[in-house]
């Protein structure tokens, strides 16, 4: 359900006008409904994901997408150091990092699919949300990979702090970031027809 618009720009409830409108019981069940959902949607998704521990599945996403990628991105921009990727390892002389599961991003992927899902709007603007939203996601894991793996190198504290909290954070707010902007430009659904 996409909430009407004021001339202003402003989402409204459906039948009440003003600043204090208050959405009708049906809207808080549905928003109800919707976080349920969507918790359910996240923890089937980590779930399964995690039953897989160990499987092609993981191999397929750490192993190749993630550390794979991240290879041939810091070979690309840095040669001389001489990167590999060696399963779920990124080697090069002076030190590399092993990526484990938690650390490809999946868990920010699930974040994102169960909030695209369940939100208000229509199918192709979820499915369109989910494939800018996938690739958003990865791009900015591979760019924690590679920050991760220079800050080993270089800083050990730094490192430290990247992988526990600052990445982390960083990319749950991006996540939530572009979830809210891509709600909120969502195309405002026709004002419903009112009988008189």
């Amino acid at each position: 359900m996409t909430l009407p618009r004021s001339s202003s720009g402003v989402p409204y409830w459906p039948g009440e006008s003003g600043p204090d409108a208050e959405p009708p019981s049906g809207s808080r069940r549905g928003l109800l409904v919707r976080v349920v959902l969507f918790v359910l949607l996240f923890a089937v998704m980590l779930g399964a994901y995690d039953a897989g521990r160990g499987g092609w599945v993981e191999r397929l996403v750490i192993d190749r997408a993630t550390v794979g990628t991240a290879a041939w991105l810091i070979d690309a921009a840095d040669p001389a150091l001489g990167v590999e990727a060696a399963g779920s390892r990124l080697r090069a002389p002076g030190g590399g990092i092993n990526v484990l599961n938690g650390c490809e991003g999946a868990d920010v992927m699930f974040l994102m699919a169960s909030a695209m899902l369940v939100a208000p709007l229509s199918w192709r603007r979820r499915l369109a949300g989910l494939a800018v939203g996938a690739a958003m996601v990865f791009a900015l894991n591979q760019v924690r990979i590679i920050a991760l793996f220079y800050s080993f190198r270089s800083d050990p504290g730094l490192f430290e702090m990247l992988h526990g909290l600052i990445a982390p954070l960083l990319l749950v707010a991006a996540v939530a970031a572009f979830f809210f902007v891509w709600l909120e430009r969502a195309p405002a659904a026709a004002p419903a027809a009112q009988c008189r």
